[in-house]
């Protein structure tokens, strides 16, 4: 790779991919939807709306491959319409225009929210466990149906254009001095929060080293994979958990803190196992 488009550069993914490019000595063009007020680790800046066609046009030049992490996060914050039109519309403009410029290689931020329960509008039960690509959809916010329409525009980009596309369905990600050890308090005083999620983090550092790894896959095409931290953020042992707040789903046993996402998928297509795991101390659960 020579140059590679990062959407949504500003943000804590989007920081540590641009760091993860700069140390593999590959040029990044960070498109930023609001001047940041900081310096970003890329030797272009483009400002504006990844929605934008004649922005991600003036992004896309010189790009060779593209991430794209530009979104609205979550639904609590904004209108229905706005998260799902926004985030939809960044995606297709992103991916489509990339497509159409001979850009063949693509990652996507896709979400582990994808599955409906951690923003779900109505009672929901996991229909079985572990999770993976194959679990039925329980969708009932906007932000989790963005992501679904997402996958579905990375499919059209492959199937359009040719281009290689990986869709990474990611849990909360955070950094040990930051949001992962607040987690960690949080899972420990109350662990049913952390339920709808099971558990699941991963390092921004992985992340980014796993968006990397699906600009080259092992086999080309339109991919989505779950990445997460082999382990829980929780100190309890899965199976107690489970036990306590997923009592009635089907599952395997798992041993100590094992997160109950099939993570496989992603060693098999990319390589890729997360490589930056909170020290927790297993304890028993109260």
């Amino acid at each position: 790779m020579n140059r590679v488009l990062v959407t949504g550069a500003a943000g804590l993914i989007g920081g540590a991919v641009l760091d993860l490019l700069a140390h593999r000595g590959v040029a990044a063009t960070a498109l930023v939807l609001d001047d940041p007020g900081r310096k970003l680790r890329a030797d272009r800046v483009v400002v504006g709306d990844a929605g934008d066609p004649e922005v991600v046009d003036r992004a896309l030049r010189d790009a060779d491959a593209v991430i794209h992490l530009a979104a609205i996060a979550t639904p609590t914050r904004d209108p229905g319409e706005r998260v799902f039109g926004g985030n939809t519309l960044a995606t297709f403009t992103v991916l489509d225009h990339a497509g159409r410029a001979g850009i063949r290689r693509a990652a996507i931020a896709s979400s582990y929210a994808i599955c409906g329960l951690p923003f779900a509008r109505v009672p929901l039960t996991m229909p079985y466990l572990p999770v993976d690509t194959a679990l039925p959809l329980q969708i009932t916010d906007p932000y989790a149906l963005s992501k679904s329409a997402d996958e579905g525009t990375a499919a059209m980009a492959v199937r359009c254009y040719g281009m290689s596309v990986v869709a990474l369905r990611l849990p909360f990600v955070g950094t040990p001095e930051g949001r992962l050890c607040e987690m960690v308090r949080r899972f420990t005083d109350d662990p049913g929060r952390g339920a709808a999620e099971v558990w699941s983090y991963l390092d921004a550092r992985d992340a980014a080293r796993a968006l990397l790894a699906a600009l080259d896959p092992a086999e080309r095409g339109c991919h989505v994979v779950y990445v997460a931290a082999r382990e829980t953020l929780s100190p309890y042992p899965t199976q107690a958990l489970l036990d306590r707040y997923h009592p009635d789903v089907p599952r395997p046993v798992f041993t100590g803190r094992t997160v109950p996402i099939d993570l496989d998928p992603a060693l098999r297509l990319l390589g890729f196992t997360a490589e930056h795991v909170l020290p927790i101390e297993e304890r028993e659960l109260p």
